[in-house]
């Protein structure tokens, strides 16, 4: 495979940005590729090398990229403007729609980012209970400002230490962390700091480290206990939003949480961030309340366009039912070769989500942690060189589209199983 031109971009890149890149999951060893362009599930690179796209924009691309009905969308939208400083009738339009998925989203507001909506979404929370403390799951993402970065693994209710130099401790000393699916851990927190908890905020799916299922009953136990205790509920479905299902993954577990956030699809592939909640709780936020919150991109027409494109699309071609179909299909597919090669490697996920694990199946992330991160890293080079990408990360999760075909999959199991020959 000829690199040549991804590698000097990427030498070039080194001087002008931190670590060459513009986040750090797109970097990879010894140097990531380089993309010129990108068409349903595939990506061409500077070289012209071709690869399946198993990663697709770490999830926004349901549809895959460059769907024609989006394209439209967003070329319509740039037709009549793509910023204006004032209210629009499609924010309007689009936060009635999300409310007909989510009923528990009373109110919303439209941000840039996911990180936007989960720091907006804690600062609400604050701001209606009057309360400081927050509760994180051990190893969940939710975004990259201050209060959420926090070093995973440390024990049930423990103080939190920053995970990124340039936090000061004041800024994490009320976040407080307890393990996925440990109802026990969740419940001294709330004991220990009675009165003090604010919010819990949590994937309801985990994953930025798998993905990770909640065991039966886990999620219902959470929102009982928050209601006992007086913390707001947030779920952080800013990657499962529209993802596992119309209605979230809130609605198929059946679980209302007070406050959720979305981003990635709800964008259909451009920036966004939306949280929202309960009637009471959204009224805090500036101007009606005392909770700042404000943007320039907010409510940004062109991403409101090919989110509200790419949901009503969604809803009216029930892409989910083939799609989640095709994921439990490639599951199987996958557990069943690992089996007859006779590897104790796991494959997880589900709906459209997916991701090998190298060691057993985690059910947390200190037991994520115990997988092999070398080994999966050196699977991963295998399977690019196979023409067939994937998340760098072990701890990041893999995703369908509607692009993808039989003959994708097919081209996908074959790469797998040269890749884990390759490892042995």
């Amino acid at each position: 495979m000829k690199l040549d031109t991804s590698r000097a971009l990427f030498e070039e890149a080194l001087q002008v940005m931190p670590g060459g890149v513009s986040s750090p999951v797109r970097a990879a060893k010894p140097f990531p590729f380089y993309t010129k362009s990108a068409k349903g599930c595939r990506l061409t690179d500077a070289d012209g090398n071709d690869y399946l796209d198993f990663c697709m924009g770490y999830g926004p691309l349901i549809l895959g990229h460059q769907p024609p009905a989006i394209k439209e969308a967003i070329q319509k939208q740039l037709d009549a403007g793509w910023l204006y400083g004032t209210p629009c009738e499609l924010e309007v339009r689009f936060a009635q729609k999300i409310m007909n998925y989510m009923p528990g989203m009373q109110m919303m507001r439209f941000v840039s980012t996911g990180s936007e909506a989960t720091m907006s979404a804690i600062r609400a929370a604050r701001g209606y209970t009057g309360k400081d403390k927050v509760i994180k799951i051990e190893g969940g993402f939710h975004g990259a400002h201050d209060g959420v970065l926090v070093k995973a693994g440390s024990g049930a209710a423990t103080m939190g230490v920053p995970d990124s130099l340039g936090v000061p401790k004041d800024f994490t000393k009320h976040t407080l962390q307890v393990p996925f699916n440990d109802v026990h851990a969740m419940e001294a927190a709330l004991e220990t700091n009675k009165d003090e908890v604010a919010c819990v905020i949590m994937e309801p799916i985990m994953c930025n480290m798998g993905p990770i299922l909640p065991k039966e009953g886990y999620l219902r136990a959470v929102r009982n206990l928050t209601r006992e205790y007086g913390a707001v509920l947030i779920f952080d479905e800013v990657v499962t939003g529209f993802r596992i299902g119309m209605f979230g993954a809130q609605g198929y577990f059946g679980v209302e949480p007070d406050m959720t956030t979305l981003g990635k699809i709800a964008g259909g592939g451009l920036p966004i961030g939306i949280f929202g909640g309960k009637k009471e709780i959204m009224e805090t936020v500036a101007p009606q309340g005392g909770v700042y919150q404000a943007g320039t991109f907010n409510g940004n027409p062109l991403s409101l366009a090919a989110g509200m494109a790419t949901l009503e699309y969604c809803d009216k071609n029930r892409v989910h039912l083939k799609l989640n179909e095709d994921g439990e299909a490639l599951r199987q597919a996958l557990t069943e070769l690992l089996k007859r090669m006779k590897l104790d490697y796991s494959v997880s996920g589900t709906a459209s989500m997916f991701q090998v694990f190298f060691g057993g199946k985690p059910e947390n992330y200190r037991e994520a942690l115990l997988c092999d991160k070398e080994l999966y890293s050196k699977f991963w080079s295998h399977m690019l060189e196979g023409g067939v990408f994937l998340p760098p990360s072990q701890f990041e999760t893999c995703f369908l589209s509607t692009a993808h075909e039989k003959r994708d999959f097919e081209n996908l199991l074959r790469a797998f199983i040269k890749s884990c020959g390759a490892l042995k």
